[in-house]
């Protein structure tokens, strides 16, 4: 397992040696929060942590997010100031042998397998060993260099990719009359042939989730990111190594906020089967995993996917801790800007809730080990739509919790229904063909241990 940690300053009784040491971690935070001083496209400012507006119920804001409240351990830090998860950066290869070869950089954020997962300290999701099943270009069969000593001494091997994104193409999203529906939408990257984030190496069994996240040697887009994902921020490549050292390279990316069993959490979008979900989310679109095993599947046999639960016309407004959803972000997050980390403005309505703030089901750290383990970073969406009753008694407030929303779909269909996210009209309350690949970061406050609500009978929960 990859082992991280933070600068501490040891307290001081006199309180000349407290402010100078209160001194020194600040400009030390401030040095961490720089992407080693040389990378593209970091910035670090004063912002203010205040728990209020939408903002409100999120848990920390500012800072470096602790390495215990995280799930990816692997990843370097979490800038809650900037919205960005540092997290390392492996090298691989494109079409290798054909005139399209490129090189290409990639994250590691999940595996099926447990003892790799922990090893990789990355999240144990073992769902991912179905995601293959009736859908086999949902899962991309690489190759594993094997390198000489001399030129490897210790390091990652590079991984022979089928396929990669293309990332020219101009991500755009113009906002509707109300927000959302959007009025014109086009993914900002789309999946090349062959190209899948989810990974067999030839020779094992075991499926990771290792999007690609940037294309070429440099210098990287991130700002209008012509050859990096869109949640880029920045990207370091580290020189050689010195003898007996390891130089890493990283990634910073953009992070979303979300809830889960009550709790505030980060989780980053890399991917997803359909345009929409792709631009609304940042990701790369992906069309092999809109046949990602299955619509509607979450814990039953042969499914992939774990539940996810957004509202598509929840309430909005900067300043209001209820805002959450589709119109809030389409009016609310930037949602037609190009993120970069120069955007100010965009990364601060983000940091304050200006997400979809959306509600997920399964966590790795639930405290029923069948919960924990039916994590999956493939999420199958559950839409919801308030009712013209609901909005009118001011009772479409935000929710948090996976069984709070099941039960308000069962018992109270006159508030909350299905709903279409091409038109925003009322459905039955269920899967509606989005999935998204969103790998859990971490939590911002408490660990997601528990559901606040036992699920109604007969709600749409799985059986046991």
């Amino acid at each position: 397992m990859l082992a991280r940690s933070f600068l501490r300053v040891r307290g001081h009784t006199r309180a000349v040696f407290a402010v100078t040491g209160l001194l020194i971690l600040a400009l030390f935070s401030a040095f961490l929060a720089l992407p080693g001083g040389k990378a593209s496209g970091q910035a670090s400012r004063d912002t203010s942590c205040k728990d209020k507006g939408s903002a409100a119920g999120l848990g920390q804001l500012c800072g470096l997010l602790p390495t215990d409240h995280l799930t990816e351990e692997s990843a370097i830090q979490v800038n809650l100031n900037n919205e960005t998860v540092r997290l390392p950066l492996y090298p691989g290869t494109a079409y290798a042998g054909t005139p399209q070869a490129e090189q290409v950089w990639y994250l590691l954020l999940d595996a099926s397998d447990a003892g790799l997962a922990h090893d990789l300290g990355v999240n144990y999701a073992p769902k991912l060993a179905n995601i293959a099943i009736s859908d086999p270009a949902a899962v991309q069969t690489v190759t594993l260099t094997n390198p000489t000593p001399q030129a490897n001494p210790f390091g990652p091997g590079v991984i022979n990719f089928a396929g990669a994104p293309d990332f020219s193409p101009t991500r755009i999203a113009v906002p509707g009359p109300t927000g959302f529906p959007l009025d014109s939408l086009q993914p900002g990257a789309v999946a090349g042939p062959g190209y899948s984030p989810f990974i067999r190496i030839a020779g094992s069994d075991v499926v990771y989730n290792a999007p690609i996240v940037a294309t070429g040697n440099g210098p990287f887009d991130v700002t209008h990111h012509t050859n990096t994902a869109d949640r880029v921020l920045g990207v370091h490549i580290a020189p050689p190594s010195p003898p007996g050292q390891f130089a890493e390279s990283w990634a910073d990316m953009l992070f979303v906020k979300g809830f889960d069993a009550g709790q505030p959490i980060v989780y980053l979008s890399t991917d997803a089967g359909q345009p929409l979900t792709a631009v609304l989310e940042r990701a790369t679109y992906v069309p092999a995993l809109n046949d990602a095993a299955f619509n509607g599947g979450d814990d039953f046999l042969g499914s992939a996917r774990e539940r996810l639960f957004g509202f598509l016309n929840g309430q909005t407004g900067a300043n209001n801790p209820n805002a959450q959803g589709f119109q809030h972000l389409a009016l609310d997050g930037f949602v037609s800007d190009d993120a970069s980390a120069a955007n100010t403005a965009m990364i601060d309505a983000l940091r304050n809730g200006g997400d979809l703030l959306n509600v997920f089901g399964d966590f790795p750290t639930l405290s029923d080990p069948r919960h924990a383990d039916a994590y999956s970073p493939l999420w199958d969406a559950q839409l919801g739509l308030w009712t013209p009753k609901a909005i009118k008694e001011g009772l479409d407030t935000r929710q948090v919790d996976e069984n709070v929303v099941f039960n308000l779909a069962d018992q109270r269909p006159d508030l909350l229904t299905g709903g279409d996210p091409a038109t925003v009209q009322p459905q039955p309350y269920g899967s509606v063909g989005v999935d998204i690949n969103c790998a859990v970061i971490g939590f911002t406050n408490k660990a997601p241990t528990a559901n606040l609500a036992p699920p109604a009978p007969n709600s749409q929960f799985p059986p046991r």
